[in-house]
């Protein structure tokens, strides 16, 4: 395929025709100012073509509407359709806004988009439209702000973004409807139910199972109301997880929603029973007035069965639950527990008082011991271990008599301390001999000392004398 710009460039190589000198009328052109002429308007219209297909840059446009664009209910769909057009074509799938709204369920697009070919502001525009499904929960006014998406159209340099407008619409509370009831608009609704009997004739220990089916063609799964299952004397209930499912047309295009909800009942006594009818109010969308659908009730006769007993009976177990919650507390054990957390808070709060007995008992100790150390008793009973020693020593002695207020003077404890004196330091020392009466004699010597303690004299003279008799 040759291109306009080949066209273009090949006709204003060709040769200008010739044109012949008109002698009649006395006017013409020659030919070589024709084929210049020709020339320069090829060129020009080549520059003009080549600088509009370089400067078209792809636009992208985002709008969105409201459908219905009318009165809104509780309860209604409100489909918020969003358009995404460009005037080349789509790359990749747009990039789309997630939308959330207080007081409203909104399911965002499911993948699937409807096509569009529309004519804007004379240029035609293609692209394609999704749908945000918004089930208001409450009569309230809603505004739904502006909604970017992110694109790249062919023949785009980089990633495009637009941006629609804002929204805002009013929701009101249909007739016939409480506030705060729930409410079901539709624009058509099936309600149905199946029941199956576990046994033909239905006998005590047998089960019966209901099964209700509700159809709404224009509302959300999520906005179906859960119908009303209660418990039936006799019976024991059991409820299964309600089935919530999206209807469509086969082709992906949404239709209504769907619930099913089972409950199976035990049969615990015998006789006649019945499963109450149940009714449903919604709003008909499509004639604008309330309307009930019911399902009818159901009727059975159970008989005796002597075979059956129940494993278990709830009513004993439960019983009995709560008879094993209860606390039982005696007088003896109600004191006694009082005793007790009345002595833990006592020594809780006694605490500071009892550590700093306990320090003040640890110093009392530490200086009694002291206070032993430093005594002449403490000196006596060092004296043995020293004696028999090896070396022998005397200064434990010398200890005692200091301490015992003796001074350091032993020759004033008798004649047998003389006597190791000068055994130990004279001409001929007999040490080991003396060593031995002074062990002997040390209970007669400690006697003497306490029965005759007589104070003597310092040996050193006092220190920074105060009276006059003080001096020597």
């Amino acid at each position: 395929m040759i291109s306009l710009t080949d066209r273009v460039t090949a006709f204003a190589s060709k040769p200008a025709p010739t044109v012949e000198l008109c002698t009649s009328c006395g006017s013409g052109l020659a030919r070589e100012d024709a084929r210049s002429i020709t020339t320069k308007l090829g060129t020009l219209l080549l520059v003009l073509i080549s600088t509009c297909t370089l400067a078209a840059e792809p636009e992208l446009r985002v709008q969105v509407t409201l459908q219905p664009a009318g009165q809104v209910m509780v309860g209604s769909l409100v489909e918020l359709q969003l358009d995404v057009l460009t005037d080349t074509w789509f790359t990749s799938a747009p990039t789309l806004p997630d939308l959330k709204l207080s007081g409203a369920l909104v399911m965002p697009p499911d993948g699937h988009a409807e096509h569009l070919n529309q004519t804007l502001d004379g240029k035609s525009f293609s692209g394609m439209r999704y749908s945000y499904l918004i089930t208001p929960n409450a009569a309230q006014a809603f505004d739904i702000p502006a909604l970017t998406v992110r694109a790249t159209p062919g023949q785009a340099s980089s990633e495009l973004s637009g941006q629609s407008l804002p929204v805002h619409f009013v929701v009101t509370q249909p007739p016939g409807f409480q506030p705060g009831e729930p409410v079901l608009v539709a624009q058509g609704l099936r309600f149905t139910q199946k029941v199956t009997n576990s046994a033909t004739p239905l006998k005590v220990g047998d089960s019966l199972t209901r099964q209700l089916t509700l159809q709404a063609d224009g509302a959300l799964a999520m906005s179906l109301p859960t119908p009303a299952l209660g418990d039936v004397s006799g019976l024991s209930r059991y409820l299964k997880n309600p089935q919530v499912s999206t209807l469509d047309d086969g082709r992906g295009h949404f239709t209504g929603g769907q619930r099913i909800d089972t409950v199976t009942y035990r049969i615990d006594a015998q006789g006649h029973h019945t499963l109450p009818a149940i009714e449903l109010k919604w709003w008909d969308a499509g004639s604008q007035q309330t309307r009930t659908a019911q399902v009818p009730a159901v009727d059975f006769d159970a008989v005796a069965n002597s075979t059956y007993q129940p494993v278990f009976s709830i009513s004993e177990d439960l019983k009995k639950l709560g008879q094993q919650s209860r606390l039982h507390l005696s007088r003896y054990g109600f004191g006694l527990a009082t005793l007790l957390l009345g002595s833990v808070l006592l020594v809780w709060f006694a605490r500071p008082f009892v550590h700093r007995a306990y320090l003040s008992w640890q110093a009392r100790r530490q200086a009694k011991r002291a206070a032993w150390l430093q005594s002449a008793d403490y000196a006596w009973q060092q004296i043995p271990p020293q004696l028999e020693g090896q070396p022998p020593q005397l200064s434990a002695l010398y200890l005692w008599t200091r301490r015992s207020r003796k001074g350091l003077q032993l020759t004033g404890l008798g004649t047998r301390l003389q006597a190791l004196l000068r055994a130990c330091y004279g001409r001929e020392p007999s040490k080991d001999q003396a060593l031995l009466q002074l062990r002997q004699s040390l209970t007669t010597l400690h006697s003497q000392v306490e029965h005759n303690r007589e104070s003597v004299a310092p040996t050193l003279r006092p220190l920074n004398p105060v009276h006059e008799k003080d001096f020597p």
